[in-house]
This record gives structure tokens, C-alpha cells and sequence, in this order.
């Protein structure tokens, strides 16, 4: 995930909170954005390997 995408939510749920006449950094807010973000970022699980209707006598090893 580019850096700069990452700065743009941070700074986008702090201008958020602002709005809202946050007196402090609301950090388990800032944290549930970051994790969002990483989630919808994070890579497809890795293949393990074939499927057992993919073998046969001469890959089954």
C-alpha cells in the first residue's frame, strides 16, 4: 500500500474528528481507519498448491 495512501486516511479521520470538536485524538478510531484500510489492501491468500480434483496419476506427488 502506497505510504501516501495511508497519510490521506490518517489525516482525513483526524480532519474528522476536528470537525466534530475533538479535544483529543480519538486513537481507537484512528486505529479502526488504519485497520480498515490494511484490510481492504492486504493480498489474497497464497495458493497451497493443487486441489484434489486437480490430481492425478502424474502430479500427484
Amino acid at each position: 500500500m502506497p505510504r501516501a495512501v495511508l497519510a490521506e486516511a490518517i489525516s482525513d479521520e483526524l480532519d474528522r474528528q476536528a470537525r466534530q470538536g475533538a479535544q483529543r485524538v480519538d486513537v481507537t478510531a484512528l486505529v479502526e481507519v488504519i485497520e480498515s484500510l490494511l484490510q481492504a489492501h492486504a493480498a489474497p491468500p497464497a495458493d497451497e498448491g493443487r486441489r484434489p480434483e486437480e490430481l492425478n496419476a502424474t502430479n500427484d506427488d
